[in-house]
Parts: C-alpha cells; sequence; structure tokens
C-alpha cells in the first residue's frame, strides 16, 4: 500500500519560491507515474505537473517555465520546485501516483494521494 506525505508548502510573497516535497513508502520496488495537483477553494482539482517512470514530464500551461517536478529515486522523493509565485498559485498541493504510462493528470486516474500542503501567495 502506497502512503504519500507532501510537505514544504508555507506563505510566501509574490514572485518568491518554494520547494514541496512527498516522501512515499510502501513500495514494492513497482514505479509509478507520480503528479502534483493543486486545489483552490471552491476550485476544481487540477494537474500541475507529471513525471512518468521513464522520467517525462508533463506541465499544466499555467506553470509551464516557473514550474519544475522531479524525483530521486534513492530516497522515493517526488519535489516540485516552483518559482516566480503567483497568487493565483494559491492552493492545496496534493501529490499522487498513478500506474506507469499515465500522462494525463486526470485525478481519477490516480489511486494514492497524500493529504495536502497548503500553499499561500500573497
Amino acid at each position: 500500500h502506497v502512503q504519500l506525505v507532501e510537505s514544504g508548502g508555507g506563505s510566501v510573497q509574490a514572485g518568491g519560491s518554494l520547494r514541496l516535497s512527498c516522501a512515499a513508502s510502501g513500495y514494492t520496488g513497482r514505479r509509478y507515474s507520480m503528479a502534483w495537483f493543486r486545489q483552490a477553494p471552491g476550485k476544481e482539482r487540477e494537474g500541475v505537473a507529471l513525471i512518468d517512470s521513464d522520467g517525462t514530464t508533463r506541465y499544466a500551461d499555467s506553470v509551464k517555465g516557473r514550474f519544475t517536478i522531479s524525483q530521486d529515486n534513492a530516497k522515493n522523493t517526488l519535489y516540485l520546485q516552483m518559482n516566480s509565485l503567483k497568487p493565483e498559485d494559491t492552493a492545496m498541493y496534493y501529490c499522487a501516483a498513478a500506474p506507469p504510462g499515465i500522462r494525463i493528470m486526470f485525478p481519477a486516474l490516480f489511486g494514492y494521494w497524500g493529504q495536502g500542503t497548503q500553499v499561500t501567495v500573497s
């Protein structure tokens, strides 16, 4: 059973940076497609960035050039480096895992979720 725990959220001024981390446990040696989602109050959960088991990445248009997804397989940790943050990036950020080969950031395709970490940009 895969468990995901996010950290690194906080409050930052517009133009600032944050790095989110997602520690994964419960792996059985299988690789997953990993993604970051976010959800602002009153809005639907949306995909932000994805990295497949072969390293292929995908980004939402709204974060391209500002956010970078990466992973450290030795540490079973997923990261999201967020630069040039904007107030509209304010949301709860979640990491999620899906079977390898999933490259569409559709929440229903991801079976494992963390509890979320809040990012507030003012």
